[in-house]
């Protein structure tokens, strides 16, 4: 085995605090397994705007006490230099979420912090919520969302004004995340660290504030049939009780994915956006005869939505159709306000906007750049992030976006509509706006570089016979937007195409807007679309 590898490793375990890692690490450097060993040491988990998100294994390379005790110890020097004092800490049910978040307690309160720790697995919401309500300046959740099994994450919200960006309660964005990184690369030994006893496990009156304000969205319940999944995250406690709260009937559970299990073994991936995911959502519709499928992400910071279409039968809305449900419907009900989605959304809420009179803005991709939007009334990702309660949450929600959804249904339902005809209604004013997402696993992150790379030096003439009209490259912009990795394609037909990298994994995206004047017709675009599209991804 080479030296330094081997010296590298004895160094690690020398400072791990979690004596099971240690003794894994140990046993492989005893076995010679330098692939196990390379897995874990090819570099420490980089630390970006997402926070880290990695495999849970021992090293630098992965989730593990060590690294998440190092990324404590990053964040307390980054809070020092700026007089930041408290910190709340939230976590999902993943493995090793409870070890990380008392990890990040002991470095927390060893440092001075005034320190808070959510009482139990809860939505990632609920952490959003409380970083505001407790006046905190930082918030920690623990989650990998939407990730597979043996991931884990760390997500980082600021609760004021750092250094001149408003977060108040909202997500890092550049440069905070180069910073902190910077103070984690700084952290030499974790052992140095002091580490404290002293924290507050909050009682039930946050979850409470939560609840109550959260249910206040719905004012009118009706007795529509209510599927619900959690997807096996940690949703349905929460959902169950916003439910009870707005006089809504309790939502027919999933029971098979409603309580918490780490290894989500109903699903390949635990995403809504995966296909196949709620398949047991819609069986369990069928058999209740049901009006509405709502679904959160693991984390229940995503909701997810399938209705019964007369044309197809039970079927997912995609993102962009619930982004454009929830604008109409808010749209209808308010004089003034400001709607906003990122530059990868449908352009159909801009439309909407522009329709009732009210602001519309454009932001990069990530609810970190849609929360800093001052008095947002709603915002939207087409990945099922929806902000419609930016005050209470300044972050996308799955629970508030949920019962918003039903009081959407059930106002539909006692007019003798759904909310396909209200969809109806917006295409037969603005046109079909078909949207679609081409994602493509790569087997690691550097391809990324080469394909991007690639495109620029050599853009398309033509795609599937449509002529390239323009090409934005998104890391030169010239719409006032940040900077960001990614080009935007514009075809003949007002066809716009999107390529970027996921900020959370090794994939390519690609974002496909087509209007036509019917779905029939989006359709069959898309349909010549996607083969050469998936070509220039790969």
């Amino acid at each position: 085995m080479d030296h330094s590898l081997a010296q590298e490793v004895h160094a690690w375990i020398a400072d791990d605090p979690d004596p099971t890692t240690a003794a894994q690490l140990q046993q492989w450097l005893d076995a010679g397994n330098e692939s196990e060993l390379r897995a874990s040491f090819n570099g420490f988990l980089q630390f970006g705007t997402a926070g880290l998100r990695g495999p849970i294994r021992p090293g630098p390379s992965g989730m593990n006490r060590a690294v998440v005790g190092r990324a404590a110890s990053g964040i307390v020097a980054y809070m020092k230099e700026r007089n930041l004092t408290s910190v709340v800490i939230g976590r999902d049910a993943r493995y090793g979420s409870e070890d990380f978040t008392f990890e990040t307690a002991e470095i927390m309160s060893g440092a001075g912090m005034k320190v808070y720790v959510l009482p139990r697995p809860l939505p990632t919401p609920v952490l959003a919520f409380a970083t505001n309500e407790l006046k905190c300046d930082v918030g920690i959740m623990v989650t990998a969302s939407h990730n597979p099994p043996q991931d884990n994450g760390y997500k980082v919200y600021l609760g004021g004004t750092v250094d001149g960006i408003h977060y108040r309660g909202s997500q890092i964005v550049s440069p905070t995340d180069e910073a902190i990184a910077a103070k984690i690369d700084a952290v030499t030994s974790l052992k140095s660290q002091p580490r404290g006893k002293v924290w507050e496990v909050l009682g039930e009156e946050i979850i409470e504030k939560y609840i109550a304000r959260t249910a206040s969205l719905a004012t009118n319940p009706g007795s529509l049939r209510i599927v619900y999944t959690a997807m096996h995250g940690v949703g349905t406690e929460t959902i169950q009780r916003v439910f009870h709260k707005a006089g809504f009937p309790s939502p027919i559970l999933v029971d098979a994915q409603a309580a918490p299990d780490p290894d989500f073994p109903t699903v390949a991936f635990p995403n809504p956006e995966e296909p196949g995911a709620i398949d047991l959502a819609l069986e369990t519709a069928k058999s209740f005869d049901a009006h509405l499928v709502i679904a959160n992400d693991p984390d229940a910071d995503r909701c997810a939505a399938a209705v019964n279409d007369p044309v197809t039968g039970w079927r997912m809305l995609r993102g962009d159709e619930l982004g454009a449900i929830f604008a109409e419907s808010i749209a209808r009900k308010i004089d003034s306000g400001i709607f906003a989605n990122s530059i990868v959304s449908s352009s159909i809420v801009k439309k909407i906007a522009a329709h009732y009179n009210l602001e519309f803005k454009e932001t990069l991709t990530g609810f970190k750049w849609l929360a800093k939007i001052e008095n947002l009334t709603f915002g939207y990702e087409e990945a099922l992030g929806y902000a419609v309660d930016a005050i209470t949450v300044n972050d996308k929600d799955g629970i508030s976006a949920a019962i918003t959804l039903a009081q959407i249904a059930t106002d539909l339902a006692s007019e003798g509509k759904t909310v396909l005809d209200l969809l109806d209604e917006v295409w037969a004013r603005h046109g079909f706006h078909a949207t679609e997402q081409i994602s493509i696993r790569l087997s690691d992150l550097s391809k990324v570089g080469v394909i991007l790379g690639g495109l620029r030096s050599n853009p398309p003439k033509d795609i599937a016979g449509r002529l390239v009209t323009s090409i934005d490259d998104l890391a030169s912009p010239t719409d006032g937007l940040p900077p960001t990795d990614g080009l935007r394609i514009w075809l003949d037909g007002g066809v716009r195409i999107i390529i970027r990298p996921s900020g959370t994994e090794a994939k390519m995206k690609c974002y496909i807007e087509a209007i036509e004047k019917d779905a029939k017709t989006a359709q069959v675009v898309l349909d010549q679309l996607r083969p050469p599209l998936k070509e220039l991804l790969s």
